[in-house]
């Protein structure tokens, strides 16, 4: 058991794995061959408190006949919940007109002053539309939105109920209003949004990423912000994290970064705990329910 809020230290994980059937780990504890070695045969079952499986092995897991469990489903509403509101935001500047109402800028009210884009009217480009895109979709039609598009792998059939358009991801670019980045990290999507990508948006386009942070070349992001090649970006998730503090997406006024809450609400968070134990006891038993591509 580790009980601290920051994440086990490399080798104590290291030290506390030998002759365990199943480990219970986060997003935070790399699972990976020097980890599996040192739990030795005895280990049966990896579980992880989280909806991403990037941190682990998967390929390693599969030789030696491991099991991996995650938790779809159950953080989708409070991913798509904070979503929205690092949108909301971003674009209407709330971080920025708290500061300004705190520190004696909010002199009086002004025509054109604090003034962001508004959703209503405007084209939301999706980029992933898997559960949690889907789920954004829903949310976002509700504020009267013209077009919804989207990119995905794969045509969605349940892009019908919110309207949502299959597109190009060039065309997503060039035309959305509000890019929203929901795709999970794979090779496909490694920096996907890159100096290239940047440049194809619009420079009114606001870029909101509650996915991981490898989709994003940081670097290029924060060159884009600086020369107001795009508005503005809200961010749940960066290279590294935590971020440190010196990091110049602090120290711009049209970024707002989170600390990676997407899926902190009390219900989410409760129910991914007994999720991840459960995964663990099903596999143990022998009848836990995985997607194709995780069984080993």
């Amino acid at each position: 058991m580790w009980s601290k809020a920051s994440p086990v230290p490399r080798n104590e994980f290291l030290k506390g794995v030998t002759g365990v059937n199943g480990i219970f780990c986060a997003l935070t504890d790399k699972i990976d061959k020097e980890l599996l070695d040192a739990a030795g045969e005895s280990l049966k079952v990896v579980a992880t408190i989280s909806v991403g499986y990037d941190h682990i092995d998967v390929a390693e897991c599969k030789k030696r006949n491991i099991r991996i469990g995650y938790t779809p489903d159950v953080l989708t509403n409070a991913t798509a919940e904070l979503t929205m509101a690092l949108l909301l935001s971003t674009s209407r500047r709330l971080p920025e007109a708290q500061h300004e109402a705190k520190t004696g800028g909010w002199v009086a009210w002004a025509p054109t002053w604090m003034t962001g884009p508004g959703l209503a009217g405007a084209t939301v480009g999706i980029v992933g539309f898997g559960r949690i895109g889907q789920a954004v979709a829903r949310r976002v039609k509700s504020f009267n939105t013209a077009h919804i598009l989207y990119y995905n792998r794969s045509e969605r059939p349940e892009a019908i109920e919110t309207g949502a358009i299959k597109t190009s991801f060039e065309e997503l670019l060039s035309r959305s209003d509000f890019v929203i980045c929901c795709a999970a990290l794979v090779p496909d999507t490694k920096e996907i949004f890159n100096k290239a990508a940047f440049e194809k948006m619009k420079k009114t386009a606001v870029f909101v990423n509650t996915s991981r942070g490898g989709t994003v070349d940081q670097n290029a992001l924060i060159e884009a912000l600086q020369t107001n090649t795009i508005r503005a970006a809200g961010l749940d998730v960066t290279t590294p994290e935590p971020l440190p503090l010196d990091s110049p997406l602090f120290k711009l006024k049209n970024c707002v970064v989170l600390p990676h809450i997407g899926s902190a609400s009390i219900e989410a968070r409760n129910t991914m705990s007994e999720l991840t134990a459960n995964n663990i006891l099903a596999a143990l038993k022998g009848t836990i329910n995985m997607p194709a591509e995780l069984i080993a």
